[in-house]
C-alpha cells in the first residue's frame, strides 16, 4: 500500500502552479506519481526528490544517456556560459561552426551538412522540408506507428491517430505504409509526387518496435531508383542509444539525412540536428534564410555537443555492459513474470515491456516510481513501458534497477487475460 506523504512547501508552490498556469492534469500525474513530491536534483543516475527519497532514473525520455549532469558537459557549458551565452546571428559564431564539424565528423563525413534545432520535431520540420523544396515534390511517405514529433510538419508523419484528431484538413499530405510490405515505397513513389520516405530504423515510442531490415533496404533501393530523398529518423535510437552511432548509417543505408536529438546536448541543454546530403541541403546552400530559427545553433547548446559526444564514445563499453545486463535481467523476469510480462523487446539501452493492459502499465508505472525507479511510457502504445538506462550506469545500479522491477510486479494482480 502507498500512502501520499505530506507535500513540502516547494512541492506545494510546484503544484499549484501547475494547477493554475500549465495542463492541470500533468499536475495530477505528477503528483500522483511522485507520490506527493517533485524532482529537486540530479546527479548520474539519481534524481532527488523534495521529501528526501531518490529515485534510479530509466527513463527521461532518452534524454539522459550519459546520465545527469555530466561533469565534461558541465565544464564546456559553464565556461561557454562566462564566454558568450548566446549568439548575434550576424557574425560567424566558431562554437556553432565547430558542433557542425564534430557532428558530420562522428557520423563518417559523408552527411556533411547540419542544421541545428532545439529539439527533434525542428529537426524533422527541417528535413521535410528541405525535401519538398529540393524536390519540387509534396508527398511524404512515412510508415505506420511511427513517431516524429506534434509540430503541425512533423505531425503529418506521426501516425497516431490520438495526436492527428481533430487536425487532420491541416495536415501536409503524408501517405503512412505498413512495416511489412516491401513493395510499398516502389508503389507509391511510381504513383509520382513523392519527396522523401521517412523511417525510424526503431519505432521507440510505438513500443520499442523495429522494422525489418530487409523491407527497409527494399524501400530505399525503390526511392533511389525514383530520385527520392530517404530520411532515417534516430532522435530516439542515435548515439548509441541502440548500440550504435547511427543504426541506418552502420547497416549501409543510402540515406540523404539522419536526424538526432534527445541526447544530443548531453542531457544538459535541448539540441537537435538534421544532418544532410549536400543534394538535400541546396535550399539551404541557395539561400540560408529559406528555413531558420532564432536560437538554431545556439552557442551554449553547441559548446555541449562536442564533449557529449566523446563522453558517449568513452561510456560505449560501459553502455553495452549496461545493455547485457539489461538483456539477462529482462529475459528472467519476463520468465519469472509471464503472466503480466508479454514480450520484452529492445537493444542496446532502449528496452519495451508489453503488458495486458494500458490501464494495468499506467499502474505499473507509478508504483516503480513510487519505490524509487522512474521509467517512461509509450504515448503511442500505452500498455508498453520504456525502460532507457544511461550508459554510464553500474552494473549493481541495473541490478537495483530490475530488482525493483521484479519486485514491484509481484505486488500487481494476476491479469485473466495475460499469455503464459
Amino acid at each position: 500500500m502507498h500512502t501520499t506523504a505530506a507535500p513540502s512547501a516547494t512541492a506545494r508552490m510546484a503544484f499549484t502552479h501547475m494547477k493554475r498556469h500549465l495542463p492541470p492534469k500533468q499536475a495530477l500525474s505528477g503528483r500522483l506519481t511522485g507520490n506527493g513530491a517533485v524532482e529537486v536534483g540530479a546527479s548520474g543516475c539519481h534524481v532527488e526528490l523534495s521529501d528526501g527519497r531518490s529515485a534510479l532514473d530509466f527513463g527521461s525520455y532518452a534524454v539522459t544517456i550519459l546520465g545527469h549532469r555530466h561533469p565534461d558537459v558541465l565544464e564546456a557549458v559553464h565556461r561557454q556560459l562566462d564566454l558568450m551565452p548566446t549568439a548575434t546571428r550576424l557574425l560567424t559564431n566558431p562554437v556553432t561552426a565547430a558542433a557542425a564539424a564534430a557532428l558530420a565528423a562522428y557520423l563518417g563525413g559523408a552527411l556533411n551538412r547540419v542544421f541545428f534545432g532545439a529539439n527533434g520535431a525542428d529537426a524533422v520540420e527541417a528535413a521535410i522540408k528541405l525535401a519538398r523544396l529540393a524536390s519540387g515534390r509534396d508527398r511524404i511517405v512515412a510508415v505506420q506507428g511511427g513517431f516524429h514529433g506534434k509540430s503541425l510538419g512533423a505531425l503529418a508523419l506521426t501516425h497516431h491517430e490520438r495526436f492527428r484528431g481533430g487536425l487532420h484538413d491541416v495536415l501536409a499530405p503524408v501517405v503512412h505504409v505498413s512495416p511489412d510490405d516491401p513493395d510499398a515505397v516502389a508503389r507509391e513513389c511510381a504513383a509520382g509526387d513523392v519527396a522523401a520516405l521517412v523511417f525510424e530504423p526503431l519505432q521507440g515510442e510505438n513500443g520499442v518496435r523495429p522494422l525489418d531490415g530487409e523491407v527497409v533496404r527494399a524501400w530505399c533501393a525503390a526511392a533511389a531508383d525514383h530520385d527520392t530523398f530517404v530520411v532515417a529518423d534516430e532522435i530516439q535510437t542515435g548515439l548509441r542509444r541502440c548500440g550504435e552511432r547511427s543504426l541506418a548509417l552502420v547497416t549501409g543505408l543510402p540515406v540523404d539525412a539522419v536526424l538526432l536529438g534527445k541526447s544530443l546536448g548531453g542531457g544538459v541543454l535541448p539540441l537537435s540536428a538534421a544532418v544532410c546530403s549536400e543534394r538535400l541541403y541546396a535550399p539551404l546552400l541557395a539561400d540560408p534564410t529559406v528555413h531558420s530559427t532564432t536560437f538554431s545553433g545556439h552557442p551554449l547548446a553547441c559548446a555541449a555537443l562536442p564533449v557529449a559526444l566523446e563522453a558517449i564514445e568513452a561510456s560505449a563499453v560501459q553502455g553495452r555492459v549496461v545493455a547485457a545486463a539489461m538483456e539477462r535481467g529482462l529475459a528472467r523476469i519476463r520468465h519469472e513474470h509471464a503472466h503480466l510480462v508479454e514480450e520484452v523487446r529492445g537493444r542496446g539501452l532502449l528496452w519495451g515491456l508489453d503488458l495486458p493492459s494500458e490501464d494495468l502499465t499506467a499502474k505499473l508505472i507509478v508504483r516503480l516510481a513510487h519505490a524509487g525507479l522512474l521509467v517512461s511510457p509509450c504515448m503511442s502504445r500505452p500498455a508498453t513501458l520504456r525502460l532507457m538506462p544511461p550508459m554510464v550506469a553500474g552494473v549493481a545500479e541495473v541490478e537495483q534497477a530490475l530488482e525493483i522491477l521484479s519486485s514491484v510486479l509481484s505486488e500487481l494482480p494476476a491479469h485473466p487475460g495475460a499469455k503464459t
